[in-house]
């Protein structure tokens, strides 16, 4: 088993985190996205760094 370099692997676990948070809590504070709220919520959780970006680039309704 290899050793993980944890200096490498750990700031972006916390950025991941973060970036879930703060996505999450956007999503839940908007009237409305485009699209159903729920199937943003999901993709947020789900699709792990991925997700949020999708979140903020496509799910975001500009007003």
């Amino acid at each position: 088993m290899q050793n993980i370099n944890w200096a490498l692997v750990a700031p972006i676990i916390v950025l991941q985190f973060i970036l879930m948070v703060v996505a999450l809590v956007d999503c839940l504070k908007q009237n409305q996205t485009n699209g159903p709220k729920w199937i943003w919520i999901i993709v947020i959780l789900f699709i792990n760094l991925i997700g949020p970006i999708l979140y903020f680039i496509f799910g975001r309704r500009s007003n």
